[in-house]
C-alpha cells in the first residue's frame, strides 16, 4: 500500500505547488472539532433545547443534513480527518494504536493538513479558541499534547500515526505574524462535558450549567431513541448530554464573538462538527446513524447563506475543502472531496469502519447510500455489547446490564443489545426504520438491495486497501500501554479477546 501510494505521489512530483492567492487573500480556517456528540442542535430538529449560536451559523452559512464519519470512535476519526485520508487506508483504524513500542507512519507522501498550510505560509494553531495569550513551550512553540500524553496549551490532537509536533505553530491564532493567515482547529470537550460518575455531576458539570442558563435540563422532558428504556438513569444522562450540547454552544458562540471583535469573522471560513455521534450503547464505536451521523456546518467566504445542503459527505472532505478554500491544489491522494467544487458530483454513498477499540477487538465495516444502511459484522459470533472497560464503566451501560440480568428490558432491547451473537450482515431501510431497529437482511423482498450493497461494500474495501487484521504483535504492544494500569477489568478483558481470537469467534 505505502509503495503504490508513494508511486502516485512521485507521479505528481511529490510536493503541493505555492498558493494561487496572495497572503491577504487567503482566507483564515477555523475547525471547531467537538467530541462524543450528535446532531442535537436546534437547527438539526432538536426540541428539548435551544442552540441559538450554532443555529446562527447555520443561517449564516450551509447546513449539511447528512454528513457522517468513517469511523465512529475519536483516534482513527480525527486520523482520518487531518490527513482527508480513510484511516483504514493509511493504517490508522485501531483506536488509540501505535502507543506501545510498534509504531504507526503514515504511507509515504501523505501528510496532515498543518503540515501543507503550514509551509504554504499559515499559522497553524490548535487549541480552545478563547486564549488569547496562549501559554508556549521553549522558543516560542507550544509543547504538544501528542497522543494524549502529558499536559499542554495545544488542544487534542490523538491521532494514531508518528507526526512532528511542529506542524502546530501554537494553541492559538494570536502568536501569528501581522498579516498572516490562520488555520485554527477548535478542540471541545463536548458530550465528554459530563463524563464521570452520574452521583458526581451534581457538584461539578450541573453546577456549571446552571451558572450558565440558570437551570439543567428536566430528565422528564429527555426523547430517547425506541431501543433504550426510560430508565431514571437513562433519562438523567441524556439529560446531561443534552446540556453538554448547550456548553458546547455557548462555547461556540464566545470563539464567534472573538473573532468578530477582531475584525476577523467575514475572513475566516468557519467549519463545526463533531467528532462521531453520542457516547451510547449503539452510539461511539458502532456504526448505525447513531454513531456516524455527525453535525457539519460551513460559513465564511463564497459560502451560501442560510443554505442546506441534503447530498451525502464524509468528514474526510473538509481536508479537501480547506486545502481548496486557502487556493491549495487538493492533491491527487486525498480521498476526501472539496465539497463546493465547481462541477462537483456528490457522493452516491458513504463508507464507515469500526475496528478495535481499546482492549476490544472488532471489525465492522458499512455503506449507507441515500436510503439503505447496510453493515457486515465480522466477528458475529462474538455480541454487540462485548466487554471494554471503557464503555462499561459508564452509569448507563451498568443500568442497561443490570435491566438485562433483571429481565426488566423490551424484546427489542433485548434483541438489540443483549443477544449472544449478531448477524453477518445487517441492512436497514432508513427511511422506514430511522434509528435502524429492524434488519431486512433476511427479507426475501430485498435480496436484489442486499447483494447490491454487498458488492458495492467489496469494491470499496478493495479501492481503499482495506487492511489485514491487526497482528499479534501489534495488539500486544498496545496493550502493554493498558496493562500499566493495573485495572484487573482491563486484564480479564484482554484475556477474553484472545481466548475468542483462539476458538475463532
Amino acid at each position: 500500500m505505502r509503495r503504490f501510494l508513494c508511486g502516485v505521489v512521485c507521479l505528481l512530483g511529490g510536493v503541493l505547488p505555492p498558493a494561487t492567492l496572495h497572503a491577504a487573500e487567503r482566507p483564515n480556517v477555523l475547525w471547531f472539532v467537538v467530541d462524543d456528540m450528535s446532531a442535537n442542535f436546534s437547527c438539526y430538529g432538536e426540541t428539548t433545547i435551544a442552540t441559538p449560536r450554532v443555529d446562527a451559523l447555520a443561517k449564516e452559512g450551509t447546513r449539511f443534513t447528512r454528513a457522517y464519519v468513517t469511523a465512529p470512535v475519536c483516534s482513527p476519526c480525527r486520523s482520518a480527518l487531518i490527513t482527508g485520508m480513510y484511516q483504514t487506508t493509511i493504517g490508522a483504524h485501531q483506536h488509540r494504536s501505535g502507543r506501545g513500542a510498534l509504531k504507526i507512519h503514515l504511507p509515504d507522501g501523505i501528510e496532515p493538513i498543518p503540515a501543507i498550510l503550514r509551509r504554504a505560509g499559515y499559522h497553524t494553531c490548535i487549541g480552545s479558541g478563547l486564549v488569547a495569550n496562549p501559554t508556549s513551550g521553549k522558543g516560542g512553540k507550544a509543547k504538544s499534547k501528542g497522543k494524549g500524553k502529558g499536559k499542554s496549551s495545544l488542544g487534542k490532537t490523538d491521532y494514531n500515526f508518528e507526526y512532528d509536533p511542529a506542524i502546530y505553530d501554537d494553541a492559538d491564532w494570536s502568536t501569528r505574524a501581522d498579516g498572516q493567515p490562520f488555520f485554527m482547529q477548535v478542540q471541545l470537550p463536548g458530550g465528554k462535558l459530563r463524563e464521570g460518575p452520574m452521583d458526581q455531576r451534581e457538584e461539578k458539570f450541573r453546577s456549571k450549567v446552571r451558572d450558565a442558563f440558570g437551570e439543567t435540563t428536566d430528565p422528564a422532558k429527555v426523547v430517547l431513541p425506541p431501543h433504550y428504556p426510560r430508565d431514571p438513569v437513562l433519562l438523567q444522562d441524556w439529560a446531561d448530554y443534552l446540556d453538554s450540547v448547550r456548553l458546547t454552544d455557548r462555547h461556540v458562540g464566545q470563539v464567534i464573538d472573538r473573532l468578530k471583535a477582531g475584525g476577523l469573522l467575514d475572513s475566516t471560513l468557519v467549519v463545526f462538527m463533531t467528532d462521531h455521534g453520542i457516547s451510547h450503547a449503539r452510539g461511539k464505536q458502532f456504526l448505525y446513524d447513531e454513531g456516524t451521523h455527525v453535525p457539519l456546518v460551513v460559513r465564511g467566504p463564497g459560502i451560501a447563506a442560510d443554505a442546506v445542503r441534503e447530498d451525502l459527505v464524509e468528514h474526510i472532505d473538509l481536508a479537501a475543502l480547506t486545502l481548496a478554500a486557502t487556493g491549495l491544489k487538493v492533491p491527487d491522494w486525498m480521498q476526501g472531496r472539496d465539497l463546493f467544487a465547481k462541477g462537483y458530483q456528490p457522493r452516491t454513498d458513504v463508507f464507515a469502519a469500526r475496528d478495535r477499540c481499546d482492549e476490544t477487538v472488532e471489525k465492522i465495516r458499512s455503506l449507507r447510500t441515500d436510503r439503505f444502511l447496510y453493515i457486515r459484522n465480522y466477528h458475529p459470533q462474538r455480541p454487540h455489547l462485548q466487554p471494554n472497560r471503557y464503555k462499561d464503566a459508564k452509569d448507563i451501560l451498568i443500568a442497561l446490564r443490570a435491566g438485562h440480568e433483571a429481565g426488566n428490558l423490551s424484546p427489542l432491547t433485548e434483541q438489540l443489545l443483549f443477544a449472544p451473537t449478531r448477524p453477518a450482515e445487517e441492512l436497514y431501510d432508513t427511511r422506514a426504520d430511522p434509528w435502524q431497529n429492524h434488519n431486512l437482511a433476511g427479507d426475501p423482498g430485498q435480496t436484489a438491495t442486499l447483494v447490491e450493497l454487498r458488492g458495492r461494500l467489496d469494491a470499496r474495501l478493495a479501492s481503499t486497501k482495506d487492511p489485514a487484521p491487526e497482528s499479534e504483535a501489534m495488539y500486544d504492544s498496545d496493550m502493554a500501554e493498558y496493562l500499566k494500569k493495573a485495572d484487573a477489568a482491563i486484564e480479564a478483558n484482554i484475556a477474553q479477546m484472545k481466548h475468542w481470537a483462539a476458538e475463532g469467534k
